[in-house]
């Protein structure tokens, strides 16, 4: 089918997204089609246009947090059937490779390729202007509709909103998870959460359904720290100077028990302040993306290292898209939950690129693109 998407043709440069008519193909044996409600702008998005996560192919289909209704399924495909409504999951899980059997679905041996540039069989399902056209992470979300495999799609109950639920493939569970699993954080715990946008924010939500004492959201931007109560923070500050001194008035000293890194860039020079406030034998998660090529960072080692402290890295926030995404949803259905108050604006595809200044301006919490 024809239809229009917001493609990459200079990643790197910062040159912005092009909306133009692509082609999609039809879905192979375990694949579906997908025709989207909604699609989130984050940051990750971003990172390839910047080049901090540089990218030696074009052109890329942008977009990997999306939820809709299959329209189409491959022969093979007995999981799903058309009318069924998704979640697109940013990371695939095969349920058969080693990290899947252990339990360990966000490592699955599929999400080694979502940069890859082409499907997982090495072939293209988007085409534009004659050539093959990449997807970010199998998806390509920045488009009406997607031909993905079904391993990237998690069935939800129908009465979740699509437009909601979209922001559940990525940035819900990333933030969420790095509270309730990654940082192993537990009942009446001080915990420090660095960034509250997109993903930071619902790691205050996973720190107030782990029952912390104290959640600290530090931001720069005033907008974040005035939401940031809504979604459960405790404290706010603008700098680790302010936070720090937070934490040590509430623990006499002894430093906050876990400290969540979910920054828009992870820079070198954030990991310092972060373990200088975790205390000892406390946990430092590491949830944001740093630039690729990034090698140098400041951290004072022997004070980390005598301290008993763990540096925790997490992908997808430690979460298994197949349970929790559908766990997530009813949690929403609940009302314990915020999925609605995450939505600062919706955009049209074309206002694509405005979406992103909003975003590098700290305009909102998250952004979507809303299809009709």
């Amino acid at each position: 089918m024809k239809t229009k998407g917001a493609l990459l043709w200079e990643p790197g440069t910062q040159s912005g997204w092009s909306v133009e008519e692509i082609e999609l193909d039809p879905p192979k044996q375990t694949e579906a089609t997908v025709k989207l409600a909604a699609s989130g702008i984050c940051h990750s998005d971003d990172h390839l246009d910047t080049g901090d996560i540089p990218l030696d192919w074009a052109p890329i289909l942008g977009g990997h947090e999306g939820a809709g209704v299959v329209t189409e399924v491959g022969d093979h495909v007995a999981e799903l059937q058309v009318g069924d409504h998704v979640v697109c999951s940013f990371l695939p899980s095969c349920g058969k490779c080693s990290m899947c059997v252990a339990g360990k679905a966000n490592m699955c041996a599929l999400g080694a390729g979502v940069l890859a540039g082409t499907s997982p069989d090495g072939t293209h399902r988007i085409h534009a202007r004659g050539q093959g056209v990449g997807a970010m992470s199998y998806l390509g979300t920045f488009a009406p509709y997607v031909t993905v495999p079904t391993d990237a799609l998690v069935k939800i109950d129908k009465d979740i909103p699509l437009d909601k639920a979209a922001l559940i493939g990525c940035g819900v569970p990333t933030g969420w998870g790095s509270t309730m699993y990654a940082a192993e954080l537990q009942l009446g715990d001080v915990v420090v959460i660095f960034g509250v946008g997109g993903v930071g924010m619902n790691a205050v939500q996973g720190a107030r359904h782990r029952g912390a004492k104290a959640i600290i959201a530090v931001d720069p931007v005033d907008y974040k720290r005035e939401r940031a109560p809504e979604f459960g923070a405790t404290h706010t500050a603008a700098t680790a100077a302010e936070a720090a001194q937070l934490v040590d008035n509430m623990t006499n000293g002894q430093g906050a028990d876990r400290v969540i890194v979910t920054v828009g860039v992870a820079y070198g020079s954030i990991l310092e302040p972060a373990q200088a406030m975790t205390r000892r034998g406390g946990v430092l998660v590491l949830t944001a993306a740093a630039p690729v090529l990034q090698r140098d960072v400041e951290f004072d080692m022997f004070t980390f290292a005598m301290s008993g402290k763990r540096l925790q890295g997490t992908l997808y926030g430690s979460t298994n898209a197949r349970n929790d995404i559908p766990l997530i949803a009813d949690l929403y259905r609940r009302d314990e939950m915020k999925l609605d108050e995450l939505i600062t604006r919706t955009y049209a595809l074309e206002d694509i690129n405005t979406a992103f200044q909003d975003l590098r301006e700290g305009k909102n919490i998250r952004g979507v693109i809303a299809y009709d």
